[in-house]
């Protein structure tokens, strides 16, 4: 059966007409699939779904979203990004030759909320990736995300107490009210980079956004897959954000806040 799926025109120049074809046709598409965008379950059979290719140096993995969450396209990303990341099918790369199909990718889930350290509310972002973060260069089943954090300046966090220490280099970049980036320090001498990017600006509450103009900076909660969940209130985050604590599985950092 067809399946309702968008192929974009830069995304068919990647894959070539013979196998955006086969999509469209539905030969190599998937029924069902985990949306690259929010993670929840989409059918390309029964509602719009974008194709969206994501390509490395040397890899380029097909991934599925609902076209309401993201338009059919290419995006760009480092070698080491994919490797651990989107569950693919093994897509063909513009030279042609099939690829190998990549690990699941751990895509970094961001929740927004605001925290209550010290008797005032901080804005807050709680990261958890959708599956292990293992160093990059090495195998195993392991999981290196709270370790990796740490190397680059974040604080392990027992307990919610007090305001973690700023983080230098690192910003979140907030535009026209909304949430673009997380920023992390470029190669000596040059601009940062984004170290996680939105696909599309997610918004944030009035509350979250007078808070971080308040404090001029959001605090950043990272956990291992597993330790948070995507809670739907504020108080059952915070739950989760001191369950994690205690069991030695969050990290934290003060990050300056770059636009309004």
């Amino acid at each position: 059966m067809p399946r309702m799926l968008d192929v974009s025109d830069a995304v068919r120049a990647e894959i070539g007409d013979e196998e955006a074809d086969r999509l469209l046709a539905g030969e190599n598409a998937p029924g069902s699939y985990d949306c690259t965008s929010c993670r929840t379950p989409g059918d390309s059979e029964q509602e719009r779904t974008s194709t969206v290719l994501f390509v490395g140096e040397e890899t380029a993995v097909l991934a599925f979203a609902h076209a309401s969450c993201l338009p059919s396209q290419v995006v760009q990303v480092t070698e080491e990004q994919l490797q651990g990341a989107v569950r693919s099918i093994g897509a063909q790369a513009g030279g042609g030759e099939p690829q190998r199909p990549a690990p699941e990718q751990a895509v970094l889930g961001v929740t927004s909320g605001l925290v209550l350290v010290e008797g005032e509310l901080h804005p807050a972002l709680v990261v958890e990736p959708t599956s292990p973060i293992v160093r990059p260069g090495t195998l195993g089943a392991g999981d290196d995300f709270l370790t990796l954090l740490v190397e680059q300046g974040f604080m392990p966090v027992t307990e919610l107490v007090a305001v973690p220490p700023v983080l230098h280099g690192w910003s979140v970049l907030l535009a026209v009210g909304q949430l673009h980036a997380v920023l992390q320090p470029g190669p000596p001498g040059g601009h940062p980079i984004a170290w996680w990017q939105a696909h599309q600006p997610l918004q944030v509450t009035d509350g979250w956004r007078a808070a971080a103009n308040k404090h001029q900076q959001v605090l950043m909660f990272a956990a291992p897959v597993g330790s948070i969940g995507r809670q739907p209130r504020e108080d059952l985050l915070r739950d989760s954000l001191d369950k994690a604590a205690a069991n030695g599985r969050l990290v934290a950092a003060a990050l300056p806040l770059a636009g309004t």
